[in-house]
């Protein structure tokens, strides 16, 4: 295949991929992680938050050397392929293909429920796939002006949730966090797990885009860190100021008896404004550029990994062709919108949550592995940046992300059966398919 066909370009720098990691993330901040309060609690998810971000920082630092090194649009497919060979490069680039295919249809039917409230005679489910269409042709268009509206929408939502912080925290109580703060002991630790997790859900996404970045041995490390700096922030500031409004409960759930609400932040400033201020109204209607930031870069970066698969021909040749125009992979980007949309009609946005952040454990602790096994296996292979403390922070990184699937299998028995019979089915298809297919090729042309 031709570099005209399969080749990317070099467009982006340290503030375009800030924006991609930030954005990649921030819908985590404003609907979903207050389920996990009503597992374990202020205290249970605070322990459980607190492993996820030591995961997240130990991960980090731990794949930008990676990402540095290997500059390619697969992300972990390509890392564990060099490091751990070609079948458990597939099963990571599946399981990475699983994160990013499943998490946008949830936040495309969060986007449509924010919709509704002001289109109320427009079906949700049409907005969403309306949401789908219009940033699919968005990334089609060029990475460079997708990127430039991901870091505008990216410091809109950050602004909000400062905005919020700013005036919920004067009507902070420290008595209120502590209110029925460890309602079910360690269990709801182990419970609240997933919806941790989903704070910070995605951010591997900038190394997908390696390929696209100016220098990427040395931005993707500035993008990597300076999101998640910011976000770590902004999780601690979103968490409390969230919850000492009114307590844990009052963020779950809309009133006693209720079913558990998706919208932690309008609930805490509904206490302080009511429903009716227009500044409840201002900062929920500016709230949903959170959820268009990471929706948009999701799919920006799903595209990378469907591309990298299609250039190695482990799926059809067309999904790995760059339009010669655009520079950009417009079938993998209608592929997966086409995917994405009939996820979003299964109506089953809890379960497709479940499902991505099983994809995405995995991929961190393949990667984890692959960070160990290359250090040993190509010790001269040129690493324009070495994490940290080595071998300490991939080993934790390992240990927290394998204890996070493990809490995530036992919590969820027959979603787990789902994800894992999806990756033995693609192996399968790999192994006795796809494979002998390349390597009679390989033969032949020699």
């Amino acid at each position: 295949m031709s570099t005209a066909q399969s080749g990317l370009s070099r467009t982006l720098g340290p503030w375009m991929l800030w924006g991609l990691g930030v954005g990649y993330v921030i819908s985590g901040m404003y609907f979903g992680w207050n389920l996990g309060l009503a597992e374990g609690g202020t205290a249970g998810l605070a322990i459980a938050t607190g492993a996820v971000i030591l995961l997240y920082i130990t991960f980090t630092f731990s794949y930008t050397e990676l990402a540095c090194a290997i500059p390619r649009a697969g992300g972990v497919f390509d890392y564990a392929s060099r490091g751990l060979g070609r079948d458990l490069g597939f099963v990571a680039g599946v399981a990475q293909l699983i994160e990013f295919l499943f998490a946008p249809p949830a936040i495309a039917a969060a986007i449509g429920a924010y919709f509704h409230i002001f289109l109320p005679a427009v079906p949700v489910t049409t907005i969403a796939i309306g949401a789908y269409i219009v940033f699919t042709a968005l990334n089609i268009y060029g990475v460079k002006a997708a990127a430039s509206f991901e870091l505008v929408v990216t410091v809109l939502a950050v602004f909000e949730l400062l905005l919020f912080s700013g005036i919920t925290l004067p009507h902070f109580s420290w008595k209120n966090v502590e209110l029925n703060a460890f309602p079910n002991g360690w269990k709801g630790v182990w419970a609240a797990v997933p919806f941790a997790v989903w704070f910070f859900l995605g951010l591997e996404g900038v190394a997908n885009v390696a390929e696209e970045t100016v220098r990427p041995q040395r931005n993707v490390l500035l993008g990597f860190g300076s999101a998640l700096g910011t976000l770590i922030v902004l999780c601690v500031l979103v968490f409390l100021s969230s919850i000492g409004v009114a307590g844990w409960e009052a963020i779950v759930y809309p009133s006693p008896g209720a079913a558990s609400s998706d919208s932690p932040l309008p609930l805490a400033l509904s206490k302080i404004t009511g429903s009716e201020g227009w500044m409840y109204h201002l900062l929920i209607t500016i709230g949903l550029m959170g959820l268009v930031a990471s929706f948009h870069g999701i799919i920006l970066a799903a595209s990378r990994a469907t591309l990298e698969f299609g250039r190695v021909r482990y799926l059809p040749a067309a999904l790995g062709r760059v339009h010669p125009k655009r520079q950009t992979p417009v079938s993998a980007l209608l592929v997966n919108m086409v995917i994405g949309i009939v996820a979003l009609l299964s109506g089953r946005t809890g379960d497709i949550i479940t499902i991505s952040c099983f994809g995405a454990l995995t991929l961190y602790v393949v990667s984890m592995v692959t960070v160990l096994v290359l250090r040993k296996k190509e010790p001269q292979l040129e690493r324009p940046f070495r994490v940290p403390w080595y071998p300490v922070f991939p080993i934790v990184a390992l240990v927290i992300g394998t204890v996070c699937l493990v809490a995530m299998i036992t919590l969820n028995i027959k979603l787990s059966a789902i994800y894992f019979s999806l990756l033995c089915l693609s192996y399968i298809w790999f192994h006795f398919f796809v494979k002998k297919t390349i390597d009679a090729k390989q033969t032949d042309a020699i």
